[in-house]
């Protein structure tokens, strides 16, 4: 489920009063919709993850996207099961998956945008054979997400829960505003991150350039039970 400019957005359709128009198109077609804007998150070679969610009690009906370059590709993370809607492809939350694949953009960004619609709940999938289990979700995934602060060095130490071991870790780095971040700013940022101990520490530096600037980096973990 990717495409490298804008994503689609999946309808539903219960609904009231019409949601208004606007440059992004994540509310199309959701007659019930309140539509959430995330940060611009930068974009790598390698890819990014960032999640971002509904308010309480809506789940997610719509996604789209804006790039700071034609050469982005963006996804997300969708659940198996028929019919592909919300409830069942989608939950509250959702992860975008970006990664810059060509370009001279020197800070390459895209800004996610979640269409949320009132929760309603979700089927079930029957297995097909006795012996076959369905699809479900072994895998947790913990997010934080920390302020980076001009001219300091910040640690930051994620666990999954107690009775969980971590499976794998990934960090974004991403800016609040109403346009992509400028290669000073970008560059004005830099993560380390290490796992040590069944752990995660970051380290996150950031210059004087991002002063004035709501700096943030999200720490995402999966995490499967013992």
């Amino acid at each position: 489920m990717r495409r490298a400019a804008v994503l689609a957005a999946v309808a539903c359709a219960c609904a009231i009063a019409a949601a208004p128009a606007g440059a992004t198109n994540e509310c199309r077609g959701l007659k019930v919709c309140v539509p959430v804007t995330g940060p611009w998150v930068l974009a790598a070679p390698g890819e990014v993850q960032f999640q971002l969610a509904c308010p309480t009690r809506f789940i997610v009906g719509g996604l789209d996207a804006e790039l700071s370059s034609p050469g982005i590709d963006v996804g997300f993370v969708g659940r198996l099961g028929s019919p592909v809607n919300p409830g069942i492809t989608t939950s509250k939350e959702a992860v975008f998956l970006g990664r810059f694949v060509r370009g001279s953009d020197r800070a390459p960004s895209f800004r996610p945008h979640l269409g949320c619609v009132p929760a309603s709940g979700g089927g079930q999938r029957t297995p097909t054979a006795y012996h076959a289990f369905a699809p479900g979700k072994p895998v947790q995934r913990r997010v934080f997400q920390v302020d980076a602060r001009a001219g300091k060095t910040r640690r930051f130490v994620g666990r999954c829960l107690r009775n969980e071991r971590l499976a794998a870790a990934t960090h974004a780095v991403a800016f609040y505003g109403d346009v992509p971040p400028t290669a000073a700013v970008a560059h004005a940022v830099a993560v380390t991150q290490r796992i040590r101990g069944g752990h995660v520490e970051l380290a996150i530096r950031a210059s004087l350039a991002v002063s004035g600037t709501h700096t943030v980096v999200q720490l995402d973990l999966l995490c499967v039970a013992r």
